[in-house]
């Protein structure tokens, strides 16, 4: 049983909505506003990601956390995409981290 979804699925999909979906990946940019604070974040990110045994790319800024997620064993998004892109939004509010527009 594959867990594959389309971009638009991710998307209209409940906690998401600081992440932008195309055809293989999401992506969500967050502001940080330091090099310290995206460090604690990306720290956030990786023991939400052992957790759940799913592993976003993360590209840390001095004032930026961007972070990609995709299921290469599927070829695109799944559903454990949409699980791991909720908890790293609510990491980041939590953090006090918006999202960028």
């Amino acid at each position: 049983m594959s867990d594959s979804i389309t971009p638009r699925q991710f998307t209209h999909s409940d906690g998401v909505a600081d992440w932008q979906a195309d055809d293989g990946s999401a992506r969500a940019v967050f502001r940080t506003g330091s090099f310290a604070a995206g460090a604690r974040f990306v720290d956030a990110i990786a023991e939400i990601a052992d957790l759940v045994n799913h592993h976003p790319d993360v590209d840390l800024r001095y004032s930026t956390v961007t972070v990609r997620t995709s299921s290469h064993d599927a070829g695109g998004l799944t559903t454990r995409d949409v699980d791991l892109a909720r908890r790293i939004s609510d990491a980041a509010a939590e953090l006090e981290l918006p999202a960028q527009d």
